[in-house]
């Protein structure tokens, strides 16, 4: 990589991922295939929990947990505010409301306290989203959700790896829902996983996933009979099998993978204290959990006659630094306006969002390349200031 250059992130595919890939590309099991199977059970290993349903992609994964969960048209569902846009469609897919939630000031995750405020009789779900890679509140979002006999659906698309009080993200909730897309922890290129503890669900998820028929095409091989029924209204979500066996490539190092992330975000942590600890704040991480920093956002501290986050956003990208911004609130794009009473603020949000911007940070980025950002990111705040 020319130092020159750094984009905002480089997929890490390796030789092994290729061959694995080669290998189902051989096999006349192009989908439907026995190594989705395999990647699911590698995943709820990995995770700890009973069961995993490979689908096409997180959005996905979160569609069937509002559908299994029974959300429906008159219901309501928690979501913060400061999130992408998947989070929230999930329930309006079910006809159910969203109800956006600010979010706590140091870890950008849902604040357990405007939780507990937003609850009404409509209530149905929680979903916390485990910003950047940090877990979320669980303890304390679980505990609402018990109280109020309510259910919780974590976003896991930042956080596979991620631990709160021993446990994973993914296996915190009721339903855990991980995405794969190509920056993502690990990549299957597009597509997700569900992760649950009840069989109930799970089955029903897997119903769902394949058009809500009561035989996949495997199990029909299987018992040599044609024969199948559709028993519910189902979707094409399936996860095919040349995705599995480069998801399950990449599931063999992932903690290698996060290894790496942390050691990039402490190095960047470490040169923006030495140099920039009055223009920018790095990351926060919370003692009681682990970090495994699919995003490492900063924020640009506004002060009279300094220059902007959205000025800095400039620079970087024309100085060949690519950077990215993680994320507009939700309650200020034009489709979610309509879920908001005007008078509603989200002062934390909106305060995070005009300051904050995501560097790149990728397994394979070195510490030659954060130096390269830190050099730049002086010469625009230091001269600008």
């Amino acid at each position: 990589m020319r130092s020159e250059s750094i984009p905002f992130y480089i997929p890490w595919i390796t030789k092994e991922d290729r061959r694995a890939v080669l290998d189902a590309l051989e096999s006349r099991w192009l989908t439907g295939g026995p190594r989705v199977a395999d990647f699911e059970q590698m995943f709820s290993d990995y995770i700890g929990c009973k069961h995993a349903i490979a689908v096409n992609s997180c959005t996905a994964a979160l569609h069937l947990a509002m559908r299994v969960l029974n959300i429906k048209r008159g219901d309501e569902v928690i979501v913060p505010v400061f999130t992408f846009a998947a989070t929230a469609n999930a329930p309006i897919f079910c006809g159910a409301r969203p109800v956006f939630v600010d979010i706590d000031e140091k870890t950008y995750n849902i604040s357990p306290e405007e939780v507990l405020n937003k609850i009404t009789p409509k209530t149905r779900a929680i979903i916390p989203v485990h910003y950047g890679g940090q877990p979320c509140d669980m303890k304390e979002i679980n505990q609402i959700a018990e109280d109020h006999k309510l259910s919780v659906v974590e976003d896991c698309a930042h956080s596979l790896g991620a631990e709160y009080m021993k446990a994973k993200t993914g296996n915190l909730g009721s339903i855990g829902c991980f995405s794969f897309y190509p920056t993502k922890i690990i990549t299957t290129i597009e597509g997700g996983i569900i992760t649950t503890n009840d069989e109930s669900l799970a089955e029903r998820m897997k119903l769902l996933r394949e058009h809500g028929l009561s035989k996949t095409a495997l199990d029909r091989e299987k018992s040599a009979s044609w024969f199948y029924d559709v028993i519910d209204l189902g979707y094409n979500y399936r996860l095919n099998d040349v995705q599995a066996a480069l998801g399950a490539s990449q599931l063999k190092r992932v903690d290698l993978g996060v290894r790496l992330r942390v050691r990039a975000a402490d190095y960047y942590t470490r040169r923006l204290r030495e140099h920039l600890s009055d223009e920018i704040t790095p990351p926060y991480k919370a003692d009681d959990r682990s970090h495994v920093f699919h995003l490492y956002p900063i924020r640009i501290r506004r002060k009279a006659g300094r220059i902007g986050r959205d000025e800095v956003f400039r620079q970087l990208m024309k100085s060949g630094i690519g950077v990215s911004l993680h994320y507009t609130p939700l309650h200020l794009l034009s489709f979610y306006k309509r879920f908001v009473d005007k008078r509603t603020k989200f002062p934390v949000a909106q305060r995070v969002y005009e300051e904050i911007l995501s560097l790149p940070l990728f397994p394979t980025l070195t510490k030659r390349n954060i130096d390269f950002v830190i050099s730049k990111l002086k010469a625009i705040l230091k001269t600008k200031s």
